[in-house]
């Protein structure tokens, strides 16, 4: 009556080997490691790891292990001290065009790793890391909108041939100034007309010797301006770390202008500064072809609407003052080929203004070079200005296009991170600081096991006493769910925050609940004179569609959770549901398994352990 086909005991001992295998990988620790990266995403050369091992034989240094994982390099050490003394030293060993980051890399074995067995990854309140919450400036970002305005009306002027005596920003507005009474009234239709110059409030000024316009940005653009600006730099900032591949980055909104940045694992406030103060922003500006640049550079005489500056070869180039596109205007870059040379080649594509201006500046500068700029501002206040790309303008291009010229696909790939990672909408300060020490970690994680220990056995106490064979039963159950839920989050990757904790404690109740259930109607079915073979079968049968219904109805409060909380409410939500999952498997599948290799097999049970 009792009986599990062979192949359902099979699925369950595959089920559990597996959760075994996958949860091994946390009973390892962590090895303080060191984490060096390009600080600009570029790919690592081939010669940076031995010149870090000449580098750390010559302080008598020893490191466990390397290996590079991308374009990073990890090194691992026996202590922390080694740890910070190799990093001191690799500091000025690589200088500013590296970041050398403290971080924990998991001791996980090559075995495990093989097979893709990885740790829990912890959240910043019990692995530890940094904390920043970052304000946008918006005070610049309409500053910086008003000179695009002043760029763009000044293009349209020219293109319409109207003479103005000058067109400039001023206070939280623009000031235009004609020659005339009709080139005025010229210009106010143009303003108003003009679609790249929409979310402008104009009026015209009193009766004078010139002939002035003021302009002030309408409200509800300065909102979608700042809303952009927002939007723009969050995904910059999670672009830039996430391609750094620095721990487990949250990045997130909070409030109307300001951004949190949690990087669990990281340790070292400074390095963490750079790695998000290198956010940086890129200008595409015409080459100066009419003057020398190397003239230029030796007798230090630029020209008044030119600028000197250095192109990848180290070589001085001219570039034109006048800003083509910036970087916030950019939308998207990937590395490709060209279709008709099979060049590689970088596909850049603007947004609506971007590709307007670019599209008028290509118009008229067919057969002439064009530059883009990467500007840098480092947290010591450095500012870096390199020309990483300079191509020819080959025919007008507007929203969408190619640059060529690469010399392999690493180049275009490196270039087009650069351009992606590159813009942000708005300078950022950071506003708050914080810094949580491993050791707290620790603590917090020790205290959290400790709760989950305390938890896990007073329930296997209350159930072998008040169930006897069957509280051993649903024990052994309760022992493999935590097994269970512990590799489902292992294998997914799921950050586990205290809350998290909190949603594996309420797991074991929720588990032990569903037998209880179980139980009790088998207790019922026995006082109502059924035999203890029969009792089994309608206990569980019976006591199915109870359980399904309260767990079906806590998934759905914990995917609302989920889907509307931030943080630490969505750990919660994941630990949970992954809960509920495991707990119905192992409290009904599980064990009626045992039970079934218990009394299964006997053809009289007069009495049962319950």
């Amino acid at each position: 009556m009792n009986q599990y086909s062979v192949w359902k005991y099979l699925l369950i001992l595959f089920v559990v080997a597996i959760g075994v295998i996958y949860a091994l990988p946390n009973l390892y620790g962590e090895d303080p490691a060191l984490q060096i990266t390009s600080s600009r995403g570029f790919e690592l050369p081939m010669e940076l790891p031995a010149t870090i091992d000449s580098a750390l034989v010559a302080e008598q240094i020893d490191s466990l292990s390397s290996e590079q994982q991308g374009n990073r390099l990890l090194y691992r050490f026996n202590n922390t001290e080694d740890q910070i003394k190799a990093a001191d030293i690799l500091r000025e060993e690589l200088g500013d065009s590296y970041i050398v980051a403290l971080n924990l890399a998991h001791a996980t074995p090559e075995a495990l790793r093989a097979i893709g067995g990885k740790p829990m990854t912890l959240g910043l309140d019990l692995q530890g890391g940094v904390h920043f919450l970052m304000q946008v400036d918006m005070d610049t970002a309409r500053s910086q909108q008003l000179d695009r305005f002043v760029d763009d009306i000044r293009a349209v002027l020219r293109d319409e041939g109207i003479r103005y005596i000058s067109v400039r920003h001023e206070g939280n507005g623009l000031l235009i100034m004609l020659r005339s009474d009709e080139d005025r009234d010229r210009t106010m239709n143009i303003l108003r007309t003009d679609q790249s110059l929409q979310g402008l409030n104009t009026s015209q000024l009193p009766a004078g010797e010139t002939f002035g316009i003021s302009a002030t940005v309408q409200e509800q653009q300065l909102l979608a301006l700042q809303q952009t600006a927002l939007k723009q730099n969050i995904t910059t900032l999670r672009n830039r770390v996430n391609e750094l591949g620095v721990a487990e980055p949250v990045i997130q909104q909070q409030g109307a202008d300001r951004v949190v940045v949690q990087l669990p694992g990281v340790q070292d406030t400074v390095e963490a500064k750079k790695i998000i103060g290198a956010t940086a922003t890129l200008e595409y500006r015409a080459v100066d072809e009419t003057n020398d640049a190397f003239t230029a550079s030796q007798t230090g005489r630029i020209p008044p609407e030119s600028r000197l500056y250095t192109d990848n070869n180290g070589n001085p180039i001219l570039l034109k003052k006048r800003l083509i596109v910036s970087g916030d205007q950019l939308i998207g870059a990937s590395a490709s080929f060209d279709q008709q040379s099979g060049q590689p080649s970088v596909s850049v594509t603007l947004d609506g203004v971007g590709s307007k201006r670019m599209l008028d500046f290509t118009r008229d500068n067919v057969g002439n070079r064009m530059a883009v700029v990467y500007i840098e501002q480092k947290p010591n206040g450095r500012k870096i200005e390199d020309v990483i790309s300079v191509a020819v303008v080959r025919e007008p291009f507007g929203k969408r296009f190619q640059t060529t010229g690469l010399a392999s696909i690493q180049e275009a790939s490196q270039l087009s991170l650069l351009l992606r990672a590159g813009a942000l909408a708005a300078p950022m300060e950071i506003v708050e600081e914080r810094t949580v020490g491993p050791s707290l970690g620790a603590d917090n994680v020790a205290q959290g096991f400790k709760a989950v220990v305390i938890g896990f056995v007073l329930v296997l106490i209350f159930m072998a006493i008040y169930y006897r064979v069957f509280g051993l039963v649903a024990n052994l159950a309760l022992f493999a769910n935590l097994v269970l839920l512990v590799s489902l989050l292992s294998m997914l990757g799921a950050t586990l925050t205290m809350p998290g904790i909190a949603g594996i404690v309420l797991t074991i109740g929720m588990a032990v609940d569903a037998n209880v259930l179980i139980f009790e109607r088998i207790r019922e079915e026995i006082r109502n004179g059924n035999t203890p073979q029969a009792s089994i079968r309608a206990g569980y049968e019976k006591a199915f569609s109870t359980i399904a219904d309260a767990n079906i109805t806590t998934l759905i409060a914990a995917f609302v959770l989920f889907l509307f909380g931030t943080g630490p409410v969505k750990g919660f939500a994941v630990t949970l549901s992954l809960g509920i999952v495991t707990s119905m498997f192992t409290a009904i599948m599980g064990t009626r398994a045992v039970v079934n290799l218990v009394y299964g097999g006997k053809k009289r049970v007069r009495k049962l352990s319950i």
